[in-house]
């Protein structure tokens, strides 16, 4: 199995800097100070426009925790639904329980919803009072890809439970490793885990290019970019590792 690199695009500029310097995969956000919400209608058939590799918006309708009430899995669904209709590869999402478990029957009823477009779990899997019990819940709704920091903030600080839970896989589900992971450690992360998918947002604060500023306003109107160099580097490593295995 070859390495793939799944990136994050928070605008439509890092959708297009991303695919120019390798990336194998968008996972299409809104919102980043929320970790990521469902993109709009437009944005979304904007990136399906100019993307040629895999686009898979993130269906997650507010930030916050991972327990939706029935209003919001509705609204869930319905975006699932624009998704197949604009031609997404597919599309990645998570639900729980109160108590810190997965929701298999809402899950699974996404999964299905979505089919034949492939769905990844997020990192709703690192808030989870059991990462193994909840792996073996999420392959059966029918996932196909599981993104993890190994419950820890950073996935090189998880990697040894990522580890665990590649094994546990056991290629019934992909487990690809995501939160920190930089063209510094992408390669130790790789051979800690095991792991042959990766997830980065290789993010960089972009300044306005407005000419006019009103100092009277106290913010700094920055916008998160895709680090098109750094894309570049972690790929050139993770190809690297493979030909000199």
């Amino acid at each position: 199995m070859r390495t793939r690199l799944e990136v994050i695009g928070f605008t439509i500029e890092s959708c297009a800097i991303a695919q120019s310097a390798g990336a194998h995969r968008i996972e299409l956000c809104d919102n980043p100070l929320d970790g990521g919400t469902t993109p709009s209608y437009g944005f979304i058939k904007a990136a399906r426009q100019i993307l040629t590799i895999e686009l898979y918006p993130i269906i997650r309708p507010r930030g916050g925790d991972f327990l939706y009430n029935n209003a919001e899995f509705e609204i869930m669904k319905t975006d699932i639904q624009v998704c197949r209709e604009l031609g997404c590869e597919g599309i990645v999402m998570g639900i729980l329980h109160t108590d810190g478990t997965i929701d298999k029957e809402k899950c699974k009823q996404l999964v299905d919803l979505a089919h034949p477009l492939g769905v990844t779990f997020h990192r709703a899997f690192d808030r989870t009072n059991d990462p193994f019990k909840a792996l073996e819940d999420i392959i059966e709704t029918g996932c196909e890809r599981v993104l993890t920091s190994g419950q820890q903030p950073t996935a090189l600080e998880g990697a040894e439970l990522i580890s665990l839970l590649i094994q546990q896989a056991a290629n019934r589900v992909i487990v690809m490793p995501g939160s920190g992971i930089v063209a510094d450690n992408i390669v130790a992360i790789a051979e800690k885990t095991g792991a042959k998918e990766f997830h980065t947002s290789a993010r960089i604060n972009a300044r306005s290019k407005m000419d006019f500023q009103n100092e009277a306003m106290n913010e700094n109107l920055k916008s998160v970019l895709t680090d098109g160099n750094e894309v570049r580097k972690m790929i050139e490593l993770l190809n690297q590792q493979v030909k000199y295995k």
